[in-house]
């Protein structure tokens, strides 16, 4: 639990996972465009994520496209909130806001 709150104490990674989970996959290139970071910064972060088993990753010709694993995802989220002393049930960041509903803990 601790090295998923290490790899998590980034907002890159975190901003990642969150489009991931509000698409069904996307390219290296469009989180490169979402995030305004360059390819390399954003395909090491990936590996993090993909290396913790949160996202998975299939590659087609040259490209390589990424997804959240929905189930790893929400265990993710609800330890996330769990740790959080508060009943505050979101996270706020420049360009979203990410909830939580312990209910959603019923389908992992």
């Amino acid at each position: 639990m601790v090295q998923t709150f290490k790899l998590l104490s980034d907002e890159t990674r975190l901003r990642i996972l969150f489009h991931l989970s509000q698409n069904e996959e996307l390219h290296v290139r469009a989180l490169c465009d979402i995030l305004g970071q360059s390819q390399p910064a954003v395909s090491h972060h990936l590996a993090l994520l993909r290396g913790a088993k949160l996202i998975a990753s299939r590659r087609e010709g040259k490209h390589n496209y990424y997804r959240v694993l929905p189930k790893r995802f929400q265990r993710m989220i609800g330890l996330i909130f769990e740790a959080v002393p508060t009943d505050d049930r979101e996270i706020r960041f420049e360009d979203y806001v990410l909830s939580y509903s312990p209910e959603d803990d019923d389908e992992c």
